[in-house]
This record gives C-alpha cells, sequence and structure tokens, in this order.
C-alpha cells in the first residue's frame, strides 16, 4: 500500500474480501471486483478526505507469483511519434506471421505465432483480431530486454512484454486501483474542472490541483500532445469550464457533465455548431481554440481528411476552415497563412490581419480564417463594424445545450456503463480503426493505465484510476475498465484518458503510480475536488 494514501488522523477502514461480507462503510460488492481468476485475495481501505468525500484503495491478488515475460515483435506506432502511448503495430494475418515465424526460426529464434481474440462489445462484433508473433519466454524484464537487443541485431524490431499485460481473464493480478467518490448530499466544496493559465500548454494533475487548493483531482479528457497535431495541452473534443466553451466536440462522443455542487453529473453526447456573421451573411465555423485544419480525434465537418467520423488517436485535416479563439487559448493565437478578424470585448472589429497570428486585446477575440475562407473572412470583416461568433453544442437527441457557469464537461470515449448495464462503444467512437486492427489491440484489448469517472444509483460521483505498465499493478483493458466500473456501483459511466496520463492527486501528492518513466505527465486538463469555501 501507497503509504501517502494514510494522511494523520484519517478514518480507516480495511476489510478483506474473501470469504466475508464487506463493511457498509466501502460499499464493496460481495465478492471483490471481477478481474482476473476467482479468490483472488482483494483489501479496501477507506478514508474520508473532507465532507462528502471517500478515497478507497483497492489491492486485488497481492500474493501473486511474477509472470513470465516475452518479446513482442512490432512496428512502431509511428515514424518519429513522440506519443508514448501510441500503441505498436503488432497484429498480421495468419499467413503473414507465418512468414515472419519462420524467418525468425530460421534464425535460431525461439518463436511462436498467437492467434488473438477479443470479445464482444455494444457496437463492435470482436472476434479474431489477428495474430501475433512472439519470441522467448523469460523470467524477468533484464532477461527479454537482451533478447530484444539480440533480435535487434538481427533485424527485427520488438518489445520486452509482461505477459499480465495481456488481458488474460484467469491472470492473478495484482491490481491498484483508486476510487474517489463525492457524495452530493454531504458535499460542501466544488467539483469542477481546470485547464491551468491557458489552454495551449500543458500542466500536471498535481500542479493544477495545486494551484486552486484542491483536496484530490484526477486528469480528464484527451489533449493533443504533439506539436504536429495542434497546439500540446489543447483538448481533443468538447471542453467546457466554468459554463465557456473552449473546445468544441467531437461529434458525437461522450463528455462528461459535472456541476460545482456534484449534483448533476452526467454523461451526454455532444455535436457541435457555430457560425461566423456579419449583418445578413454567414460564415460556418469549424472549431474553436485549436491549431486551424488540425483536428485531433476528428469527429469535425464533412470536408475533414481522411473522416468527419470520430477517429482516435487521429488528426484529420482540412485546409480551408474557420476557428474562434478566445483568449483563454493562450497568449497569443496561433501563426500561420491566412487572414485573421480581431474583435474587441463588444464584439467589434479591430483588426484585420493579413496572416495569421499575434495578441488579442484584453477581453476580446478572433476569428482565423485558413484556404479559400480567407478572402471570405476578409471580405466580411469590416473594422468598427460587428462580427457576431456563436457557437452551441447540442445533445443526442439535437436539443441546444446552454452549460451554466458551474458547468464543466470534459470530453473523453469510450462510454463504458449505460443505465447500469456494460455498454462499450469503441467503434461509436472511434478506436476500432479500419485496416488496423493492432491498434484496437493495443488500446482496448490490452491491459493499461485508465482513468474513469461516472455516477452511481445514488446520485453520488465517482472518479477511479488504475495503475497499469507495471508488474505490480497489471492495469485494465476497456471491457475490464467497464465490468469494474460496474462492479462498483456506477450507473453510468465513462472512460477518460488513460495511460501515462493517468494520476490522482490526494492533499498535494500522487497517490497512484503514473507510468511514465519521467514521472508524473502534463495533461490537458484536470477534475478537481475542491474544499469547502469558507
Amino acid at each position: 500500500m501507497n503509504s501517502r494514501l494514510l494522511g494523520a488522523g484519517a478514518a480507516l477502514c480495511v476489510v478483506a474480501l474473501v470469504g466475508a461480507a464487506p463493511s457498509p462503510a466501502v460499499s464493496a460488492p460481495r465478492h471483490g471486483l471481477p478481474l482476473g481468476a476467482a479468490g483472488l485475495s482483494e483489501t479496501r481501505t477507506t478514508r474520508t478526505l473532507q465532507p462528502g468525500v471517500t478515497l478507497t484503495r483497492i489491492v486485488r491478488g497481492t500474493d501473486t507469483p511474477a509472470m513470465d515475460w516475452t518479446v513482442e515483435l512490432s512496428i512502431p506506432g509511428g515514424a518519429g511519434s513522440p506519443d508514448p502511448d501510441a500503441p505498436p503495430t503488432a497484429l498480421k494475418d495468419e499467413e503473414s506471421a507465418g512468414e515472419l515465424l519462420a524467418s525468425l526460426r530460421a534464425k535460431g529464434f525461439d518463436a511462436r505465432s498467437e492467434k488473438v481474440t477479443t470479445p464482444a462489445t455494444a457496437d463492435y462484433a470482436g472476434g479474431t483480431l489477428g495474430w501475433r508473433v512472439r519470441v522467448g519466454t523469460f523470467p524477468d524484464e533484464s532477461a527479454a530486454t537482451a533478447e530484444r537487443t539480440r533480435l535487434r541485431a538481427a533485424g527485427y524490431t520488438g518489445s520486452a512484454w509482461y505477459t499480465g499485460w495481456d488481458g488474460d481473464a484467469g491472470d492473478r493480478g495484482p491490481w491498484h486501483i483508486d476510487v474517489l467518490t463525492i457524495d452530493p448530499k454531504k458535499f460542501h466544496g466544488d467539483l469542477k474542472a481546470s485547464y491551468g493559465p491557458d489552454l495551449e500548454n500543458r500542466e500536471t494533475t498535481s500542479a493544477l490541483a495545486a494551484a486552486d487548493g484542491a483536496t484530490a483531482g484526477i486528469n480528464a479528457g484527451f489533449f493533443v500532445l504533439d506539436p504536429k497535431a495542434g497546439a500540446p495541452g489543447d483538448p481533443a473534443g468538447v471542453g467546457v469550464y466554468d459554463g465557456q466553451l473552449l473546445s468544441e466536440a467531437v461529434n458525437g462522443r461522450p463528455g462528461l457533465v459535472v456541476d460545482d455542487s456534484a449534483r448533476a453529473t452526467a454523461i451526454t453526447r455532444f455535436t457541435w455548431s457555430g457560425t461566423v456573421t456579419a449583418g445578413r451573411t454567414s460564415l460556418p465555423l469549424d472549431g474553436v481554440d485549436r491549431v486551424p485544419g488540425l483536428i485531433r480525434n476528428c469527429g469535425g465537418t464533412a470536408d475533414d481528411l481522411p473522416t468527419a467520423r470520430p477517429l482516435h488517436d487521429t488528426t484529420c485535416t482540412d485546409p480551408d476552415e474557420l476557428v474562434a479563439f478566445t483568449a483563454e487559448f493562450g497568449k497569443e493565437t496561433p501563426k500561420g497563412e491566412g487572414a485573421e478578424a480581431v474583435l474587441d470585448r463588444h464584439g467589434k472589429v479591430v483588426e484585420v490581419r493579413a496572416s495569421r497570428g499575434g495578441t488579442l486585446p484584453a477581453g476580446g477575440r478572433s476569428v482565423q480564417a485558413t484556404g479559400v475562407y480567407a478572402a471570405k473572412l476578409t471580405a466580411l470583416a469590416q473594422v468598427g463594424r460587428p462580427l457576431r461568433v456563436r457557437s452551441g453544442l447540442k445533445d443526442a437527441k439535437g436539443r441546444p445545450v446552454t452549460p451554466s457557469r458551474t458547468t464543466s464537461v470534459l470530453n473523453g470515449g469510450p462510454e463504458l456503463v449505460r443505465d447500469g448495464r456494460v455498454h462499450v462503444t469503441p467503434a461509436t467512437d472511434g478506436m476500432v480503426q479500419p485496416g488496423n486492427p493492432s491498434f484496437y489491440y493495443g488500446w482496448v484489448h490490452k491491459r493499461n493505465p485508465r482513468t474513469f469517472a461516472g455516477t452511481d444509483a445514488a446520485g453520488r460521483t465517482v472518479l477511479v484510476t488504475a495503475d497499469g505498465r507495471g508488474t505490480g499493478s497489471l492495469g485494465l483493458s476497456i471491457p475490464e475498465s467497464a465490468a469494474v466500473a460496474r462492479a462498483l456501483g456506477l450507473k453510468d459511466a465513462m472512460n477518460l484518458d488513460g495511460g501515462g496520463s493517468t494520476t490522482m492527486v490526494v492533499d498535494g501528492q500522487v497517490i497512484n503510480d503514473p507510468s511514465d518513466a519521467t514521472g508524473e505527465r502534463p495533461v490537458g486538463d484536470a477534475l478537481l475536488v475542491l474544499p469547502a469555501k469558507n
């Protein structure tokens, strides 16, 4: 157990869940979490952080012997990709796997091919994903790494891999999961999202929590990481902060809606649209507070390439765009070819720039145009005249959504639980990529660190992190995340950003074990639990 979990004077309850009924104080299911083999040891440690807020650490399978390591042959996730969470391309068709297998064996390697099947979800049939090729079975990482080095010298690419991360149902753990529960009947603080000083830069979850004096917090939505995909730190999906829409939706994907009081947490699928209008002439907006032409996770307009549908960890492009900017984006708007209309706090045009980029007046905003829209914006925007910029969200039924000043909305996906039943939606949310089963294999099927959130039947908000990519905690597949969410009593739940981003902060300390080798990862935004105001 992480000693940082236990604060001085905290009220503690530790319950062993093997053959014993759980304490009502921890609201535990009778038989523990549905992870791994039956009968695994499981303990839960709970303490109260502030009125209405509890933290529970669940440790399952602590007495598990170490599993084997191997080397999985792979093609890197992308040439020069800076994204440490990009899944490697590891699956092949049976014939190609057989050819690689024969080549490896001819050079003296102890190689094998393994068929990979995945369970069905609410919108994906599952079944055979492909065949993976692996070399050797080793007692520890160092031995697997030595074999990987030998493979590289022979011209092959592979990674040392702990077999506990595969997601096999019979594994024995261990798992480390942290659960924050906010009960609105007792909670008198604030539950709100924070992106830090500006949208375009990243901060750690602990830094965001410290800046607001938060009791606790978790990392939240997906964000741009690669500068080639936009402005690092910019939300890659819907973002509403203090009621202000600062990032458009990946159309059709879910958002986590929270109110400061923690009384109105919900999961809603959003679409977004906007216009720029002068007089009787309007032009359609493509986005808010993002680099024009780059649409991370896609889900934009019909002329975006390669698709207007959600496509996770993909940057769609569009050379002809109109993007609105607020002062919250950063010190300056993005520079580049095109045009930019700069507005004062009253919405009047004070400048039309012949190229994009620069500072904004206090309380002002701007609209940037690229491609064919540069001339159209220049003709529309007249200095001294108003230019109306409007954008808004709609729910899955097409009804307008108007956030209040106490509302935050954070992006994520896929859904995990709907109306108390497991309801996993990777196809709808862009995690099923045509012609690339390896993405699903690495991102959905395999175990990774995860962050997810939702509400239970009592109306409480539940925030969860699960450590992974270590031998001390295996992590969760997406289907396992859904099963855990349901076992924790969540009525509705959705996945947030995970992998190296997964972080939980309590009382100023990171209490989980972030998986990046460099430690806690700077992220785009966080969901914070703030103490009651004096």
